[in-house]
C-alpha cells in the first residue's frame, strides 16, 4: 500500500471516528434531559371558590438549554382580566436573576378561563418555577395525540345573507331560519408525556382548543372545564403527576350548548370528558430517553388595522335598522298571549272552529278580519324584536371597533411586534402566539408542518386580542372575533409563513 492510499484511509478513519464521537456526545447530552414540575394555588382570597385556580410550571433542561412551560388559570397574560401588563417581564426578569433562565426560554400560557386570580400572581408564578427547578430529575419523553369532539362547537354561524354572526351571552343569536351553516372544530388533543426513570409519570402537557367559559352552577370562582380536566388526569395518574393545560386556537370555539337555558351551566361534565380523553391518549403514549430540547424565540411585526371606514359602515347600518322600526299596537303583555294563542291553532285562533263556520255560513268575516289584524301586528312586533337584537349585536361590536381603532391610532405606528416561540421536546413540537387564534389557523399550521406531532398555542407570552382569519376579517362588525381585533387581514399569511419557518428550525 502506497503512502497516499494510507493517508486517505487514515483520514477517512479519523472523519468516521470524529463523527461517531460527535454522535455519541449528542446522544449522551440528549439522554440527560431532566424535568421538574410544580403547582401553586393562585385563587383570589376574597372570591368564593368552587375549585382552585393554579399556576403550574414545568422546567426542562439538557444541561445546555433550559425551557419553562408555565400555565395560568386566567383569562390572559396582561391587557384584560386580572393579570397586569408588567406580569410577563416581571416573572422573566426574576427567573433570569434567580435561576439564570433566559427570558426567551420562558413560555407562559393562559387557559383563558374567566376566573379571578390573586394580586401576587407574578410572585406565585416565580415560586412555582423555582419549585419545579428544585425538583429536576432525569425523564423519558413521549408525544401523542387524543381525540375529543363532544364538548365544543364553533360559535361562528354562517348566515344565508353571506355574513357571519357569533354565539355569545352579550347578545342574541340570529333566528334559526337565517343560519346556513357553522365553522369547524379541531378535536385533536396534543399530548406531551414525561416519566421519571422508574416509569412513574412526572407531568403531562396537553393542548386543546376551546373557550373554558362554561362556569359552574354556583357562579363561584372556577378554573372551568380545563381545571376539572387537569384534576381528572392528576387523580388518575397519581404519584404526584402534574397536568398542564395549554390553550390552543380557541378564538371561535365555545363549550357545547353554550346558550342552553334549560339546565344550569356546568363545566365539570365537559371537563371530565376532556380529562378522560386525554388520559386515554396518555396511556398509549410511549416515552423514551434521549429526547432533544430546542427553543426558537422570534419577533414578528404584524400590520395594524384601519377601522375608520368599517366604523362608518356599521354606524350607517345602525341608522338604517333604527329607521326600519315600525309602530304596532301591541306591547309584550299583549303580544305573548296572542303569540301562544295563534301558535296553538293557526286556522281558528280566536275561538272554536264551529263559531268561524257559523259566521262564514251567515256571510260574516269578523273573526277572520280580527285574525288578519292580529297577525299583522304580531309579525311587525316580531320584526321589531329581530331588529332590536341586530342593533344590540352591532352596538356591542361597534364599541369594540372604536376601542381598537383608538388603540391603533394611539400606538403611533402601523405595526405591532409579537413574540413567537417554537419549542421542541422530543417529538412534541409547539409554536405559540399571543392572540386568540381562531381554529382554522391552527389546523393550517399543523397540516403544513414537517413534524407529525405539531401543536399550536394561542394566549401565550402576552395578549393582543382576537386573531381571526383574513376571511373572517371581511365580516368586521358582525361577530366578536372580527371586531375585537387590532390586526389587518394580511397578518394571517405573515404569521403562518413565519410559523412554518420556525417549525423547520425545530
Amino acid at each position: 500500500m502506497n503512502t497516499q492510499a494510507l493517508q486517505i484511509r487514515v483520514s477517512l478513519f479519523l472523519v468516521a471516528l470524529c463523527a461517531g464521537l460527535c454522535l455519541h456526545a449528542e446522544l449522551a447530552c440528549a439522554a440527560q434531559l431532566r424535568a421538574g414540575a410544580a403547582k401553586v394555588d393562585i385563587s383570589h382570597p376574597d372570591e368564593p371558590s368552587n375549585d382552585p385556580l393554579y399556576v403550574k410550571a414545568l422546567v426542562l433542561t439538557d444541561g445546555t438549554t433550559t425551557a419553562v412551560i408555565a400555565t395560568v388559570d386566567a383569562v390572559a397574560i396582561g391587557e384584560i382580566g386580572h393579570i397586569k401588563n408588567e406580569y410577563l417581564s416581571k416573572v422573566r426578569t426574576q427567573l433570569q436573576k434567580d435561576l439564570n433562565i433566559p427570558p426567551t426560554g420562558v413560555m407562559i400560557n393562559a387557559s383563558h378561563c374567566h376566573g379571578v386570580v390573586c394580586s401576587d400572581v407574578a410572585e406565585r408564578t416565580v415560586k412555582a418555577v423555582k419549585e419545579a427547578h428544585k425538583n429536576l430529575v432525569p425523564v423519558t419523553v413521549g408525544a401523542g395525540a387524543g381525540h375529543e369532539d363532544r364538548i365544543m362547537e364553533n360559535r361562528r354561524l354562517k348566515l344565508k345573507n353571506g355574513r357571519e354572526a357569533d354565539v355569545r351571552h352579550a347578545y342574541s343569536p340570529p333566528p334559526d331560519d337565517q343560519v346556513a351553516g357553522v365553522g369547524p372544530v379541531d378535536p385533536q388533543i396534543g399530548v406531551l408525556r414525561l416519566d421519571r426513570e422508574n416509569g412513574q409519570p412526572l407531568a403531562v402537557v396537553y393542548n386543546f382548543a376551546c373557550h373554558p367559559i362554561q362556569g359552574v352552577p354556583s357562579g363561584r370562582n372556577t378554573a372551568d372545564m380545563t381545571g376539572f380536566a387537569s384534576q381528572v388526569i392528576e387523580d388518575n395518574l397519581g404519584a404526584g403527576a402534574i397536568a398542564l393545560f395549554v390553550q390552543g386556537c380557541a378564538g371561535d370555539i365555545n363549550p357545547a350548548t353554550y346558550k342552553a337555558v334549560a339546565h344550569p351551566r356546568d363545566a365539570e361534565p365537559l371537563g371530565n370528558l376532556l380529562g378522560l380523553s386525554t388520559l386515554k391518549a396518555v396511556r398509549t403514549t410511549k416515552t423514551r430517553a434521549g429526547a432533544a430540547l430546542k427553543v426558537v424565540n422570534e419577533t414578528l411585526a404584524l400590520p395594524r388595522s384601519d377601522l375608520a371606514a368599517r366604523i362608518e359602515q356599521v354606524e350607517a347600518e345602525q341608522l338604517r335598522l333604527l329607521k326600519s322600526l315600525q309602530g304596532t299596537s301591541l306591547n309584550f303583555k299583549t303580544f305573548m298571549p296572542l303569540y301562544v294563542q295563534y301558535s296553538l291553532s293557526a286556522e281558528f285562533p280566536s275561538y272554536y272552529s264551529h263559531r268561524y263556520m257559523h259566521d262564514r255560513k251567515l256571510g260574516r268575516d269578523d273573526l277572520d278580519k280580527l285574525d288578519a289584524s292580529n297577525r299583522k301586528n304580531m309579525e311587525q312586533y316580531l320584526q321589531n324584536i329581530r331588529i332590536m337584537e341586530e342593533l344590540t349585536r352591532l352596538q356591542t361590536n361597534l364599541a369594540l371597533l372604536k376601542k381598537h381603532h383608538a388603540q391603533n391610532i394611539a400606538a403611533g405606528k402601523r405595526e405591532i411586534d409579537v413574540e413567537l416561540l417554537g419549542l421542541r421536546i422530543g417529538d412534541f413540537v409547539l409554536v405559540t402566539f399571543p392572540g386568540e387564534l381562531t381554529v382554522q389557523i391552527g389546523m393550517n399550521i399543523k397540516k403544513r408542518s414537517p413534524h407529525p406531532s405539531t401543536f399550536v398555542a394561542g394566549y401565550t407570552n402576552g395578549y393582543i386580542y382576537y386573531s381571526p382569519t383574513a376571511e373572517q376579517l371581511m365580516n368586521v362588525g358582525g361577530a366578536q372575533e372580527d371586531s375585537d381585533c387590532i390586526l389587518a387581514p394580511e397578518w394571517q399569511a405573515l404569521f403562518e409563513a413565519r410559523a412554518a419557518e420556525i417549525l423547520k428550525k425545530l
